[in-house]
């Protein structure tokens, strides 16, 4: 079975919700030619804030506000799965979420994991596990941005039966998170989509380059460093479940997993 996906790498304007909203709804004719879009980390909201009183404003109880609606309709609309990433208000607690909108309204949420630098003083700790969703037939992992710096996360997904791991990232290093989500490809032998942002923001470089990995770690599709654009290609799901790396390696038999009990030791 064929299936399309894309990521949309464009730049969010810092605390214009209305304009980015605009901006995603002006694409969506690209966007319905895919069956999964991915979009970047923050999408709705930009990603440079001095604290959390600053960005919980722009925040929504997810799937209750403005920005869930408009998604949900996008996606039923254009009947494309969209992946984006938004500020989610819980109670007190701010989260940097990732949002899966599915046609038929569903709504799945998830927490990113691993917060990066100064992330760590605006949102609150998530423990949810890695998720996994699925959509016809298609399994799909969930990771925000600095997910990718961390193995056992997407390991973990694939071992979930992860097909595809959806990366909305707003990544600042230049090419590592580019680079480790290949290597994520080729450890587990799965697709990868990483839809970044690019752009300024208070003083802050977005890397751009957004890409679509193959099991083999090689490049389907990608953008520039500063390219407004959708980008789509066809896979097939089904190469994701082969785990050989040659006829004698399968790395998920291979996998010596009584030996890897000092991975789960805190060393502090």
């Amino acid at each position: 079975m064929m299936f399309k996906v894309g990521f949309f790498q464009f730049r969010p304007i810092h605390k214009k919700i209305e304009e980015n909203l605009l901006l995603i709804e002006k694409y969506k004719e690209h966007i319905k030619e895919a069956d999964l879009i991915v979009l970047p980390e923050l999408a709705t909201t930009g990603y440079v804030f001095e604290n959390k009183a600053e960005l919980l404003p722009l925040s929504e109880e997810i799937p209750k506000g403005k920005q869930s609606a408009f998604f949900k309709d996008l996606a039923k609309s254009a009947n494309t799965l969209i992946i984006t990433g938004m500020a989610e208000r819980k109670g007190n607690k701010l989260y940097n979420a990732q949002v899966a909108f599915y046609p038929d309204g569903r709504v799945k949420v998830y927490r990113k994991i691993h917060l990066f630098y100064k992330e760590k003083t605006i949102f609150d700790i998530a423990y949810n596990e890695p998720m996994v969703i699925h959509y016809k037939d298609v399994n799909i992992g969930l990771m925000v941005c600095f997910d990718w710096a961390f193995p056992e996360h997407a390991r973990i997904l694939m071992l979930k039966g992860a097909h595809i791991l959806a990366h909305s990232s707003n990544l600042v290093l230049p090419g590592m998170g580019q680079a480790g989500m290949r290597v994520r490809s080729i450890e587990n032998r799965v697709f990868s989509i990483t839809s970044n942002r690019y752009g300024e923001e208070n003083s802050v470089r977005f890397t751009g380059l957004s890409q679509i990995v193959g099991p083999d770690g090689k490049i389907l599709e990608s953008a520039g460093e500063s390219d407004e654009v959708v980008k789509i290609v066809d896979i097939d799901p089904s190469l994701a479940e082969n785990k050989k790396i040659t006829p004698l390696n399968d790395i998920k038999e291979d996998r010596r997993i009584l030996l890897y009990k000092n991975l789960c030791i805190d060393d502090h």
